[in-house]
């Protein structure tokens, strides 16, 4: 692949093997050692820097190192990322998983949402066997998400909110229709019935978070 080579691709488009001097760069993603287009848009071979071609020190030669990225004008560039936290809204559960629509990766509010999943072992750290997903999650509500990985074509990335501060963050009464408040580590309180409803809350809710939730409309959706 040349540095001047570009083409329009598509998501899970393969686009090369990755090698030394192959980086994956925005819009790509690295999977069995080749990397994959996960925007449609067009593909640049970006320069980086000059480095060695192998980290054996005793090789000299150095050829150029390059960011392998997909362009989609107009779109947005940014992705979720293994490591990431994502702020989701659930959208159905079952006995076994969470499915998740991902409307926020760090800080920044994706123009498209992601699929995401979250796995009955991947709820919590501890006491795995005694999760039960209708107590840790309810269609509608806002969650704090860590990426674990890509997952499926057909399930999207899989997510983890198996840490103190990942959780339900944001969840309306289902009798009440009201933004309840959280009252211990597993529940949450209608403060117009004062009825009480289980979740897997997050310890922290971060600054101004009801806020971008009322912005990307998830609450009224």
């Amino acid at each position: 692949m040349g540095s001047s080579e570009m083409r329009f691709v598509l998501p899970g488009m393969r686009i090369c093997a990755q090698e030394d001097h192959y980086q994956s760069g925005c819009g790509t993603y690295v999977l069995h050692g080749y990397v994959y287009a996960s925007l449609a848009g067009v593909l640049q071979i970006q320069p980086v820097m000059k480095g060695p071609i192998s980290e054996n020190p005793s090789q000299t030669s150095t050829q150029d190192l390059v960011s392998v990225e997909v362009h989609s004008p107009g779109e947005q560039t940014v992705i979720p990322a293994v490591g990431d936290v994502v702020t989701a809204k659930v959208m159905s559960v079952n006995p076994r998983f969470a499915k998740l629509s991902i409307l926020c990766v760090r800080e920044s509010v994706l123009v498209q949402p992601f699929r995401g999943l979250v796995r009955k072992e991947d709820v919590r750290a501890t006491e795995k066997d005694r999760v039960e997903m209708y107590k840790s999650f309810r269609p509608g509500d806002v969650i704090l998400a860590r990426v674990l990985s890509l997952g499926e074509a057909s399930s999207g990335y899989l997510l983890t909110t198996a840490e103190n501060e990942l959780g339900v963050v944001i969840a309306r009464s289902e009798t009440a229709g009201v933004k309840m408040v959280p009252v211990s580590w597993v529940e949450m309180q209608c403060p117009k019935t004062y009825n009480k409803e289980f979740r897997k809350i997050a310890k922290v809710i971060p600054e101004n978070l009801a806020d971008m939730a009322v912005d990307v409309k998830v609450l009224n959706t």
